[in-house]
């Protein structure tokens, strides 16, 4: 299994946002059905873990997957980028086979 790997840049806004709200040990990456591909990326912030999770550290913070999404996930870089006004996590999902012309979604 290939991890699920977060960069420098995705690390560092994770552990500020974890800071600003004072708890947490990282964060959930998973997947959902969504938009018009069929799957979207869920992002949420993580307390605890549960036993069945994959846990993944990467620049001092934790990224947890639950097995379902690990399937669509494996292997993934979450970075965080900052294009002009615009910021915001983008996933480098060597799984994807296709996504949709908005962004919102992708298939596997």
């Amino acid at each position: 299994m290939r991890p699920v790997t977060i960069t420098e840049a995705a690390a560092n806004h994770v552990r500020r946002y974890l800071d600003n709200r004072g708890s947490g040990l990282g964060i959930r990456v998973g997947v959902r059905t969504s938009g018009c591909s069929g799957m979207a990326y869920v992002l949420e912030f993580v307390d605890e873990t549960e036993a069945v999770d994959e846990v993944f550290e990467g620049h001092g913070v934790k990224v947890v997957v639950d097995p379902k999404s690990m399937v669509y996930l494996e292997g993934t870089e979450l970075d965080f980028v900052k294009e002009g006004l615009n910021e915001g996590f983008e996933f480098k999902n060597p799984n994807v086979s296709g996504e949709c012309g908005c962004g919102e979604s992708f298939t596997v």
